[in-house]
């Protein structure tokens, strides 16, 4: 039997926030507030804990983008250019197919296709596919592309008038969120317009470097915590002037509280460059610390992030599936679903409380424990082919 090895902090700081998605979606199906259409990051009707339970899974998306970026350089390592593209644009395209055709239904619960809604499944697979070609550009031309995707595409946001043509159909995937409808209850949501994901997984792609098996691990730290204290100091800077970075910009509020909420509420869709310095910079100093910390604890959050693709899809369903058996227990009938105008279906009148939005979340995670740890076990002694796709 072969074991592969792996990055202890990376797997830790990939563990940890695919638990924190989970909290994410947890609120996404069973919160009151979700149901009757609040937005938990608006300050009219949101509450501090509400906001931080939507703002904490920020970093999910973009930690996830950025490593999985790094996962190309690893794997860039034992094999060719020829082999990398190939691996690329198959892995790549599987994603997207697995976005249309099996993570939909993890969301709604008919076959319709009412609301197909490309989210960051379909953004890494098509910055993928679009990587198997950049990456026979020169090194520092394709770090050059990544940087100037990142840094520079927050100067596109005034081109965001949006048609249901070709032309706004090409816009809307690169950079600008919109929502197409194409008739009879058909409906497309780009929500990860996927130009400045490519960037971020471009820049990921370099970041492994600092992994490579003959790098020096205390440069390593202290490169990290250069490099996030920059990151971490250029948010506060940009942020703190409402110039550029960020088309939302922060506002005086209420209370201080809330003032210092609307400081930190960045753009997810796109990532504004704000959003990923916010996001980018502190996961570079969890890896500083977590280089060396072991525990009981850590190594059961390195087992979800050992196996991500595969967690992300059983736990959506799991979700899915408590949602149904929570709907019907508390005394909803098939009658008042809605699958062609609401979420999954199921009526503005069900939810829960936050904090029973919390247990929920636990009992998920804990759930799927077990699975994740079989699942990494056969992944780390087996060679099929196939385990590098899930």
């Amino acid at each position: 039997m072969i074991t592969k090895s792996r990055i202890q902090s990376i797997d830790l700081l990939r563990g940890l926030v695919m638990i924190i998605m989970a909290l994410d979606h947890a609120r996404d199906f069973f919160h009151s507030d979700v149901a009757v259409g609040n937005d938990p990051l608006d300050f009219a009707t949101t509450s501090p804990l509400l906001f931080l339970t939507r703002w904490i899974t920020h970093f999910c998306a973009p930690v996830f983008v950025f490593l999985s970026g790094s996962s190309v350089f690893f794997v860039s390592q034992r094999k060719s250019k020829k082999e990398l593209s190939l691996f690329l644009f198959t892995r790549g395209a599987w994603l997207i197919f697995l976005e249309v055709a099996v993570i939909y239904f993890s969301w709604q619960s008919n076959f319709g296709y009412y609301l197909l809604i490309l989210q960051v499944i379909w953004a890494i697979g098509i910055s993928m596919v679009l990587l198997s070609v950049f990456i026979y550009l020169p090194k520092r031309l394709l770090f050059l592309i990544g940087l100037i995707i990142v840094l520079g595409h927050n100067t596109l946001d005034g081109f965001n008038q949006i048609d249901n043509t070709w032309h706004g159909a090409t816009w809307s995937v690169l950079h600008v969120r919109h929502f197409f409808h194409l008739g009879a209850n058909h409906n497309i949501f780009v929500l990860y317009p996927m130009l400045p994901w490519f960037g971020l997984m471009i820049l990921g792609y370099f970041f492994g470097e600092l992994y490579a098996k003959d790098f020096d691990s205390g440069r390593r730290k202290r490169i990290l915590f250069q490099l996030s204290s920059a990151l971490i100091l250029l948010f506060i800077m940009l942020r703190s002037v409402n110039i550029y970075g960020d088309a939302h910009h922060w506002q005086q509020q209420s209370t201080s509280v809330y003032t210092v909420l609307s400081f930190v509420d960045t753009t997810k869709y796109p990532p504004s460059l704000l959003y990923l310095l916010m996001t980018i910079g502190p996961a570079m100093i969890f890896l500083a610390f977590a280089e060396n910390l072991r525990s009981k604890l850590t190594d059961a959050v390195t087992i979800y992030g050992r196996v991500p693709l595969f967690y992300y899809i059983i736990h959506f369903y799991l979700i899915h599936a408590i949602a149904w058996i929570l709907f019907f227990a508390t005394g909803h009938s098939t009658s008042e679903l809605d699958f062609a105008h609401r979420f999954a279906g199921f009526p503005k009148i069900f939810g829960f409380h936050l904090w029973q939005v919390y247990i929920i979340w636990a009992f998920v995670v804990l759930a799927l424990y077990l699975p994740c740890k079989w699942y990494n076990n056969y992944k780390s002694t087996h060679r099929q082919w196939w385990l590098s796709y899930i």
